[in-house]
């Protein structure tokens, strides 16, 4: 949700989250007729709501909502709008994510697929600089991927040499200050970002499911490395002529319920 907020701001394409969602026939008309197809998303698209958001998003908006807008001026023809309710709710639908391993990475890695392997032949890229941005942001999965998964080979890595060197088996080298900085630099980011998910997770639903935000952190990364994995395997098949699988997420728990 923060994300939309900014490229909202920014004017750049707003990708549809596939729940909470409207289209005007204009908007869905005028991405048909630019197309030339007779629907208005690829059929065999994995992420047909994040493709639709994109492409009327390119579209010119036939009635400025705000003039002088960055959104106006960009021509947009998508919004985000966050509006609550009279008790103080956020009006919205609640998609709740996979809550066994399995379902989660197949979920994660057709979103992979579809947004950073699939998007890139389907939407390419953009000229200007804001929307260029946003997705190369988007299509980042893969690589942050490799990143993680190079953290946890080192975090296991400084563990296991930590204790060969307090066995007195190993001596650890010292790292150089540029290193000392970088570890205290990326710390602190990694935490500011964790107080803010945290922040944002206990205003709506307490601070019991804030803390569980922040221990499902690790969770999540596991979850990303092994779905890029398997993203980049099928994106291959597919390009070997095997059909595209499109696998239906499973909505069935939320970790904010309670039994009653």
């Amino acid at each position: 949700m923060r994300e939309m907020v900014v490229r909202d701001r920014l004017g750049a394409g707003i990708p549809a989250a596939g729940v909470g969602c409207a289209f005007s026939r204009a908007a869905l008309a005028r991405t048909m007729e630019r197309d030339g197809r007779d629907a208005p998303f690829t059929p065999d698209a994995l992420t047909e709501d994040y493709e639709l958001g994109m492409k009327i998003g390119r579209a010119p908006r036939s009635r400025p909502s705000r003039a002088g807008s960055p959104h106006d001026r960009a021509g947009k023809g998508g919004r985000f709008v966050r509006v609550r309710a009279a008790d103080g709710t956020l009006i919205a639908t609640r998609s709740p994510f996979p809550h066994r391993l399995d379902a989660a990475v197949r979920q994660k890695a057709r979103w992979l697929q579809g947004i950073a392997f699939d998007g890139w032949d389907t939407l390419g890229w953009a000229s200007h600089p804001f929307e260029l941005w946003m997705r190369m942001r988007d299509r980042r999965g893969p690589l942050v991927a490799i990143v993680l998964a190079a953290a946890y080979v080192a975090f296991v890595l400084t563990g296991a040499l930590g204790a060969a060197q307090w066995l007195g088996w190993y001596k650890v080298r010292e790292l150089p200050d540029v290193v000392d900085w970088m570890l205290v630099i990326t710390t602190a980011a990694f935490a500011w970002r964790a107080l803010v998910r945290a922040a944002v997770v206990t205003r709506e639903y307490g601070w019991e499911e804030g803390l569980a935000a922040v221990v499902r952190i690790p969770v999540a990364n596991i979850i990303a490395i092994i779905a890029a994995r398997l993203a980049l395997v099928r994106y291959a098949r597919s390009l070997r002529g095997e059909p595209t699988r499109w696998e239906k997420t499973e909505h069935d728990f939320h970790p904010a319920e309670r039994a009653t």
